[in-house]
């Protein structure tokens, strides 16, 4: 009865249902005395603090769509700044981080690192791009003064170039185990939201070569008829623009390519719906309205040999499109994550998603991935659960999209532009 309904909805009030239901993830989600948000909806999850930084920058959204009060979304944020700031930084295995960065997993309860992950540059960058948005928003007396000196102190005592390592690169991540990670970032993917931040940093930023050293690495390429900046997995193109605006901004190698990483993304989505029309692998259900192949959830099943092809699974794996890897895999909430870009095609998508594989979104939350080239009882096979990265892009996307509004609270803060500006974007926006 509840899909029924959704179905009939107009687009308009689609998109806010749909919104509302991924939003609350992220409340229902929290832990009630640290404010950490779990990275699944499985028993045992640990928090990821990638998505933290979205629940962080969803809490403006819940006021702004009076889903919470202004209050109670402060005092969330509140709740949530105060733990990390005071959680310990060390080189200690077990510490909740070191130099300013976080560990990728921490415990719900205590903050302290789980399953040896490594510090991480990303997602600590996501992280703080939601105590930006924090600081930036709540804007006045009582709480949002701590919020703003909290969010201030977390972002400002990152040590940004420490992750360089004394070279002209960047790390990806850091071990107490073994230090510095043996690979850095290498060809265009979600990193740029962590070299604006980086570039942005009064305290601690990266040296002036590090941008170039990155971007040295770029793949311009023509696939199935459109010229592109290369990046496989969907989610590579979404990431950084959930909080900032790249319509009509460009860099050096984007003033080179007369483009943007806007139009950029509008192409790589035109690229995975012709991917998913011409469907080369043969895989049930890819047509140009079923498509999203990137970073998530898969079945881990052994090898199968069907329709006179062999069909190999690959579990949790980062997906892409068209080079691979591919094993008929979808993220039902990717095509819905493209509203700002491209609206037509995310509704299409969605709505054939909604009338030819209901099973794929529970309670209004759409699961993290589905094969239905795989027999299962769900028509397929269906991940179990959530996940919290998919929930925390879809609430601020879909923000974006119906009102501009984390883009907005963004382009009003200073560390976001000077970021820009040293990374050479111009034009655009940033002239204001």
């Amino acid at each position: 009865m509840f899909m029924h309904r959704l179905r009939q909805l107009s687009d308009e009030a689609l998109v806010a249902t749909l919104q509302h239901a991924a939003l609350s993830y992220l409340i229902e989600y929290a832990d009630a005395e640290t404010g950490l948000v779990a990275d699944t909806s499985r028993p045992g999850s640990p928090c990821s603090i990638a998505v933290v930084g979205f629940a962080l920058s969803a809490n403006p959204v819940a006021v702004e769509n009076g889903w919470l009060s202004r209050s109670q979304a402060a005092e969330r944020t509140l709740r949530v700044l105060r733990f990390l700031h005071e959680c310990p930084q060390s080189e200690a295995s077990d510490a909740a981080g070191y130099k300013g960065f976080f560990y990728h997993f921490l415990d719900m309860k205590t903050g302290k690192r789980v399953w040896q992950c490594e510090l991480s540059l990303i997602d600590t960058a996501l992280l703080m791009a939601g105590i930006l948005v924090a600081g930036s928003y709540f804007d006045g007396d009582g709480t949002e003064v701590e919020i703003r000196a909290l969010s201030e102190d977390l972002y400002r005592r990152v040590d940004w170039r420490w992750a360089q390592n004394g070279t002209a690169g960047l790390s990806q991540g850091w071990k107490p185990e073994c230090g510095f990670l043996h690979y850095g970032w290498e060809g265009y993917n979600e990193a740029l939201i962590l070299y604006i931040l980086g570039f942005g940093s009064p305290t601690f930023p990266l040296t002036d070569s590090c941008y170039e050293t990155w971007s040295l690495t770029y793949q311009w390429e023509n696939l199935l008829g459109r010229n592109l900046l290369y990046s496989g997995p969907l989610f590579t193109h979404l990431f950084s623009h959930a909080w900032s605006d790249f319509r009509g901004i460009r860099d050096a190698f984007m003033r080179e390519k007369d483009s943007d990483y806007f139009e950029n993304t509008r192409s790589a989505i035109a690229i995975h719906r012709e991917y998913g029309e011409r469907n080369p692998n043969a895989f049930t259900g890819y047509s140009r309205d079923f498509w999203g192949v990137t970073a998530g959830d898969g079945p881990s099943v052994a090898a199968l040999r069907q329709s006179g092809r062999d069909r190999r699974f690959y579990g949790y794996m980062s997906r892409g499109v068209p080079y691979g890897p591919d094993d008929g895999t979808i993220s039902p909430w990717a095509m819905l994550a493209t509203l700002p870009f491209t609206p037509e095609a995310a509704l299409a998508g969605t709505r054939h998603l909604l009338d030819h594989y209901p099973q794929v979104c529970r309670q209004g939350r759409f699961s993290s991935g589905f094969n239905p080239t795989l027999p299962g009882e769900a028509g397929g096979w269906l991940s179990e659960g959530w996940y919290g990265l998919d929930q925390g892009l879809l609430a601020i996307s879909l923000e974006n999209y119906r009102s501009g509004l984390i883009w907005a609270i963004m382009r009003n803060c200073g560390y976001v532009r000077v970021g820009l500006a040293r990374l050479g974007f111009q034009g655009g926006w940033l002239k204001t």
